[in-house]
Formats: C-alpha cells, structure tokens, sequence
C-alpha cells in the first residue's frame, strides 16, 4: 500500500489514499516560512524541480473554484485554466479564502482531500514522469504517487495549464 517517511504525520490526503488502496509514498523536508515555493520542496526532497508540481486554486467567474496541479517552475496561463474548467476568465483564488475554502494552507495546499470535491485539472506533463511530487496537505510533506492513479483519485483530467 503505502510507504511512509518514519514519524510521518497521517495528513487527510495520506489517509483518503491508504484507505482508497493507491500506492504511494510520503517524504517530509525541512519547512522555510520565508521560502514556500517550489524550489525549495524540490531542494528539500533532494529531486529535480520538474517533479514536483504546485496545486492552485482558481476562481471561475462562472463555474466557480477548480484547482491546477502544475509542475513547480511554471506558471498557470489563466486563459488555459479557464478554458479548461469551461470558463471565458479565472484568476487565482486571494490567499485569504484559500483555508476557508479548501481546509489547507499556502504551501500545504494538496490537490488530494479538500473540504469539498473541486474539479481538478493538472498539465499534461505530469504524465510524462513515472511519479510526481505534490503536497500531502502540510508544509514539510510531500506525496509521491504516479501521475495517472493521482488523476484518477481525485477524478482529474489533463489539460495544456502553463504559460508559453
């Protein structure tokens, strides 16, 4: 089933995956308030920053909340986020609504275990890896899980999300 980390927290994210039965694997780094990008995950799990993808939410001005799963080093095109969720504009969902919302926080946002179900897009080249990195749900923890079953999971769909 899955392999944690020793000590690893169960986060509501490792929890849905164990007991759904998909096979991934935790690994904690070193938490940096000042530093929560990407970057520095990527630095702190010790992997290549097209690994590791960063979960957004957006905001619909129809359909409403959906969330991005894009690799780290990228930014979100918002007319391509838009696009995807059936919309004509998006913008991104202002850090104060972001735990109201979701349940999560600036750098633990994972694209696994919400408050409630979002329709949930990730760029295409995460199906280029045999597995990716993305928030566990808590700053300093990270799943790592194969791109497809992650989809799968939270009944996802991959789209063309990123700037040119």
């Amino acid at each position: 089933m899955s392999k944690k980390d020793k000590g690893a927290a169960k986060t509501n994210a490792v929890r849905l995956l164990e007991k759904a039965g998909v096979t991934f694997e935790t690994k904690e780094y070193p938490v940096d308030e000042e530093h929560l990008d990407a970057r520095h995950v990527a630095d702190g799990v010790g992997e290549d920053i097209s690994l590791v993808f960063k979960t957004l939410v957006l905001k619909g001005e129809r359909t409403g909340l959906f969330v991005c799963v894009i690799p780290g080093a990228e930014e979100v095109d918002l007319k391509k986020a838009a696009r995807a969720a059936g919309d004509k504009k998006a913008e991104m969902l202002p850090m104060k609504e972001l735990l109201p919302a979701t349940g999560y926080i600036r750098g633990g946002c994972s694209p696994v275990g919400m408050k409630k179900p979002l329709p949930t897009f990730f760029h295409v080249s995460a199906l280029d890896h045999p597995k990716i990195y993305v928030s566990a749900g808590q700053r300093g923890m990270q799943l790592i899980i194969a791109p497809q079953d992650l989809i799968n999971f939270v009944g996802g769909t991959a789209v063309d999300l990123i700037k040119d």
